[in-house]
């Protein structure tokens, strides 16, 4: 019932901001079914263009253009933003290093590496050599993609928790903008086998996590709780965008995001 309502017709529109390794065009989206349900609830949805493996500091330049342009076509006079993973830094980043605290009404952050991650630390710090290596495939690959400036190997380095510890001190929250926060947590290894190893090597370093950000990490501003399954399989971070078009047993993902914007919506935003 509450798809076929205007339960999402917030005050703002709504900009999705996607995470690392994801490329989101208007036609060619990495939210699955997420955005057609919002705007048939009412929502008005726009998307961020920022590069898969750019830096936090040059896409959250990408971040706040996707930004304004979409209130200014809106004529509103801010926006509530949803960021899966890395896109969460960086709107944290575009928030109070680039004078968008005024523009910004919410921020909605789901996975979020908030704290780092120990697993970065590890991997970059045993890894570098393999790292740098596969730096030079990566951006390659992912400028044919279409990026403008990708940056694996540092990119990789900004999930590291003496990053983060240093970028948590330096970017401030702002008493103007509403930030909010979920994780996602998987219940076992083959939950998802397309991060089963990720899984096992995250958990162990990290915790309990999604396959990628552990539980504890993605905790910022109100935390509002974890996204899971009550059965065995739980919810991975791919399960998160919808990925695969259905969601794992016992959660709809679609109607996760649908229940965090029409609670935007009664909170006036």
């Amino acid at each position: 019932m509450r798809r076929n309502t205007m339960s999402c017709e917030t005050k703002h529109p709504i900009l999705l901001v996607h995470g690392t390794g994801a490329r989101d065009r208007k036609y060619l989206n990495c939210w699955g079914r997420i955005p057609k349900a919002l705007e048939k609830a009412g929502a008005q949805v726009f998307y961020s263009t920022q590069d898969a493996w750019g830096s936090i500091e040059g896409n959250a330049e990408t971040v706040k253009e996707n930004a304004l342009s979409a209130i200014s076509e809106t004529a509103s006079d801010k926006i509530n933003i949803i960021a899966l993973s890395k896109g969460g830094l960086e709107t944290r980043y575009m928030i109070h290093k680039l004078g968008m605290e005024d523009k910004v009404a919410s921020l909605t952050t789901l996975a979020t590496p908030h704290y780092g991650s120990k697993t970065m630390d590890y991997l970059c710090q045993k890894m570098d050599p393999t790292l740098k290596f596969s730096a030079e495939i990566v951006n390659s690959f992912y400028r044919w993609q279409g990026d403008k400036n990708p940056d694996f190997y540092n990119t990789c380095q900004q999930f590291t928790t003496t990053f983060i510890n240093q970028f948590n001190r330096e970017v401030a929250d702002s008493d103007k903008v509403y930030y909010q926060s979920y994780a996602s947590q998987m219940k076992k290894p083959y939950s998802d086998m397309l991060l089963f190893i990720q899984h096992a090597i995250v958990k162990k370093f990290d915790g309990e996590c999604d396959g990628i950000v552990s539980v504890d990490s993605a905790k910022w501003g109100e935390f509002r709780g974890i996204i899971t399954a009550k059965r065995i399989r739980g919810v991975s971070h791919a399960d998160l965008r919808d990925w695969r078009r259905f969601g794992p047993s016992g959660v709809n993902i679609v109607d996760v995001y649908i229940g965090i914007v029409n609670e935007l919506k009664e909170k006036g935003f």
